[in-house]
């Protein structure tokens, strides 16, 4: 029995001994393979030594990566830190200047101290396509800030005189530029010495943030247009009648490039009070304002409603209307009415009608035909009563339920009465002013909110044509109409020897554009 216990321990040890030897080959079949990496690691460790070390040397070299990649970053965090807390002072800064000073200061800065604009062109901005070719001139120098809708740079206005390009800004720099001339690099406008701040100036501009508004949205007491016939100058702005009490107001005066001393031509003890007004709703944007020059004794002067509706429907009232201003005498009379802030006019001599350009609510911009031959009947457009837009945030809107019942906004303006528009926007474009061109029953007018030309065919002998005419995403029913994209708000336009000038209030630039 001793014996063969012996034997037993014996043929044991000699089976371990040989598996051992070939690292348990039998064994490893029959156990997991979890249990095998442990044996191979920590038992037969002998055998596993090289491996460990060709680990331990690839996770040094990693270690190492780490180390440099982590100087690297926090080198580089160290500088964007750096730049950024650099960032942060300077915004804190500019911040701090902002809340001390408002953009019409700077604008009346430039004024103080008879600063002269420059301007360069900018390639990145001007482009041309299979119709236009447009130059665009970026501000460089004594740039201005003071606008209409000041989220954007500046508003202004242009004309020309004696082949000179004249800017008038919306806080009242009036400036020349030298003779305009063919593939120019740079505009350099020289300032006009006026007496326009006796008008309007620092205390109504700064009554521009007198609104709950911030103070980017906007100056809405301001310079509205500016034309310039024979050796005549007109500008109009918003005027303070009374304390908080405003309308929109002309001015004349003889034009001269050294100095300017400018008159009331046209104005009214009319007004509408910030405050205290029946709707309790004012708005300035809504001013109108555009001026039309047609001959030696007669011009065109637009209004708007300043958001007092029921003015617009009032004959014996200045507020929404065309108006014909003898310039002679000063005398007046209403051409039309029922208009909510019309912002632009062109006049067309061979037939005797105006093409007027209007703001409408949310989505109801119109162009309307106007014409002149109506002596006895003032021709009426609508507003506040029919309009193919809506009031902001529409009939749904609980704000807005008595505002319906007394300004229904109809969708038709033949059903009661009015005039029909000749064109109506929907979706708005922000319409600003229109133009005709050299070719026959050929338009265009331009948008602010569109950041668009619209170029139109209207023919005024053709009885074929029916109002309305709607257009939606550029195209129109009845009307030949072809929208080209310019990619900045155009707050003004006009037309000069075969090209378009316009300025462009996002960038405080100006643009001009020829036809291919």
């Amino acid at each position: 029995m001793k014996i063969f216990r012996n034997f037993i321990v014996v043929l044991i040890f000699a089976f371990l001994s040989f598996n051992f030897l070939f690292d348990f080959t039998y064994i490893n079949k029959q156990i997991n393979n979890n249990l095998n990496e442990f044996v191979h690691k920590y038992i037969l460790f002998h055998k596993n030594t090289s491996n460990l070390k060709t680990q331990i040397k690839d996770l040094k070299k990693e270690r190492n990566q780490f180390r440099k990649q982590k100087e690297l970053f926090e080198e580089a965090y160290k500088d964007l830190y750096d730049d950024s807390f650099e960032t942060e002072y300077n915004s804190q800064i500019l911040t701090k200047i902002l809340e001390q000073f408002d953009p019409y200061e700077f604008d009346l800065e430039i004024k103080k101290h008879n600063k002269n604009l420059e301007y360069s062109i900018n390639s990145e901005h001007s482009f041309s396509n299979n119709k236009i070719k447009t130059k665009v001139y970026s501000p460089q120098k004594n740039i201005l800030l003071y606008g209409i809708a000041n989220q954007f740079p500046a508003s202004g206005y242009l004309e020309t005189y004696n082949n000179n390009l004249i800017l008038i800004s919306a806080s009242g720099v009036l400036a020349y530029s030298k003779e305009i001339k063919n593939n120019t690099n740079d505009l350099y406008f020289k300032q006009i010495k006026t007496n326009i701040n006796k008008f309007i100036g620092e205390e109504q501009f700064r009554k521009s943030r007198i609104h709950d508004f911030d103070w980017l949205e906007g100056g809405w007491f301001s310079i509205k247009d500016i034309n310039i016939y024979k050796d005549q100058i007109y500008v109009s702005y918003t005027r303070e009648v009374e304390d908080n009490c405003w309308n929109t107001s002309l001015l004349h005066g003889k034009m001269n490039l050294k100095l300017i001393i400018f008159e009331n031509l046209f104005t009214s003890d009319e007004c509408v009070h910030f405050y205290d007004n029946i709707d309790g709703e004012f708005n300035a944007h809504q001013s109108g304002g555009r001026i039309i020059n047609v001959d030696d004794q007669n011009l065109f002067f637009s209004t708007g409603d300043f958001r007092s509706r029921f003015r617009a429907q009032k004959k014996d009232s200045i507020f929404s209307k065309i108006i014909e201003i003898n310039k002679n005498t000063k005398d007046y009379k209403v051409v039309s009415m029922g208009h909510r802030n019309p912002q632009g006019l062109y006049y067309n001599k061979k037939n005797n009608f105006l093409l007027e350009a209007e703001h409408g609510p949310e989505g109801g911009d119109e162009i309307n035909l106007i014409e002149l031959n109506n002596n006895n009947k003032i021709p009426n457009y609508g507003w506040a009563i029919s309009s193919y837009g809506e009031h902001y945030g529409g009939k749904n809107a609980a704000y807005n339920k008595k505002k319906y019942l007394k300004y229904p906004l109809h969708k038709s303006h033949s059903e009661y009465k009015f005039i029909e528009p000749l064109i109506y926007f929907n979706p708005s474009i922000g319409i600003s002013q229109i133009v005709g061109l050299d070719k026959n029953n050929s338009y265009v007018v331009a948008s602010m909110k569109d950041e668009s030309l619209y170029f139109f065919e209207y023919d005024y002998n053709d009885e074929k044509i029916t109002t309305p005419n709607k257009v939606n995403n550029g195209n129109s029913d009845n009307i030949k109409i072809e929208r080209v994209h310019i990619g900045e708000r155009i707050r003004d336009m006009i037309y000069y020897n075969n090209k378009l000038y316009l300025y462009l209030e996002d960038t405080a630039s100006l643009a001009e554009i020829s036809f291919n």
